[in-house]
């Protein structure tokens, strides 16, 4: 995956968002595949949805393309309202659940399911996953193991080089019903017919009454628990700081290169073991997001908690952007560049949805 700031700018380029509403859910729908750049902060939804704007298309024919931009905002509003409590069952308390692990089948890619064995191998490559197989796999996991969310969810958020964990975590409460008002489920038939498949006599293979009744198939009734830990990089320069410029802090969720580009400043890709204690992320990640911040001229890395990095920083002035996993640093804190001035937590989406429609013009 491009981590080369010029290169990314052209995936804008790229976006097909009249098509995105016709085939999005399909494999090879034209999903634009920013999401690992907006979830690094390297750009902004709002500047995605700027640029698609400007292209003047009937919004009639994209608003489901700037509705889903849309819900990643919805996510992180929900996080910053409700902090931690995101990691628990949010809404409801999830029903039917056998165990606090995550089926083996999942993670060796050998639930017997063609495209969810495909698209789990494919993952470990790419570190992506299309949206429709996140809840195909949630679905298997939470709805069909019986498996509590919170570990599987953790899985996917350590592989995923978009990792957020909002969209994640909630997503996956979507599913299982502890962040809505019912189960998602998708038969054999509705997997074939968006990834092309043509499985018969599959434990899928039923319609969608009989997911009351379901057993726990033998394919998913092995379980696994598992301890994900994050590889943290080495610093390999000791950093100096230079107490007459201010100090702009980066991190996993804000990589943006045009950040104050134009002052003179110390930039710091901090890098908290305890924030990845909590929240691990794989090896294939770490790199990514290591990469990427080579977008950001002069940063330097530190490693450590914030408390240590400010004992370095002395009296230089610290800025930083919002996000709730800041919530120990000091300094003059930003806000992030969201696409429509709606804050707070809504409910449900389209509670939020019909209030940002009001700024749209």
């Amino acid at each position: 995956m491009h981590t080369d700031f010029s290169q990314i700018l052209q995936k804008l380029v790229l976006l097909k968002p009249v098509e995105y509403a016709k085939n999005r859910n399909f494999i090879d729908g034209d999903v634009s595949k920013l999401s690992p750049y907006i979830s690094r902060g390297v750009i902004s939804t709002k500047q995605v949805f700027e640029y698609v704007m400007a292209q003047s298309y009937p919004f009639y024919k994209i608003e489901k393309f700037v509705q889903e931009l849309a819900w990643r905002d919805y996510w992180q509003q929900i996080w910053i309202e409700k902090g931690t409590l995101i990691n628990f069952d949010l809404k409801n308390k999830q029903e039917k659940v056998k165990n606090h692990l995550i089926p083996k089948a999942i993670i060796d890619g050998k639930t017997s399911i063609k495209a969810i064995d495909d698209s789990i191998i494919e993952f470990y490559e790419s570190g992506y996953i299309h949206n429709h197989l996140r809840m195909y796999i949630a679905s298997l996991c939470c709805n069909v193991a019986k498996s509590h969310w919170k570990l599987p969810a953790q899985w996917m958020y350590y592989h995923l080089l978009d990792a957020d964990w909002a969209s994640n975590a909630l997503s996956w409460q979507w599913v299982c019903g502890s962040n809505s008002n019912k189960l998602y489920y998708a038969n054999q038939n509705n997997i074939n017919k968006y990834c092309y498949t043509s499985q018969k006599n599959t434990f899928l293979d039923i319609e969608y009454h009989q997911f009351n009744d379901l057993k726990i198939p033998n394919e998913l009734a092995e379980l696994k628990d598992l301890k994900l830990t994050t590889p943290l990089p080495k610093m390999t320069e000791e950093i100096k700081i230079d107490t007459n410029k201010p100090t702009f802090i980066y991190n996993f969720y804000n990589l943006d290169p045009q950040w104050k580009i134009n002052v003179d400043a110390n930039r710091i890709l901090l890098v908290e073991p305890s924030v990845f204690e909590n929240y691990p992320i794989s090896k294939k990640s770490m790199e990514f997001m290591l990469n990427l911040s080579k977008n950001i001229n002069g940063i330097k890395l530190f490693v450590g908690e914030f408390k240590e990095l400010k004992k370095v920083t002395k009296e230089s002035h610290i800025y930083y952007k919002e996000h709730p996993q800041n919530h120990c640093y000091e300094g003059t804190e930003e806000d992030r560049d969201w696409i429509f001035p709606v804050k707070g937590y809504f409910p449900s989406f389209f509670k939020y949805w019909n209030k940002c429609k009001k700024h749209i013009k």
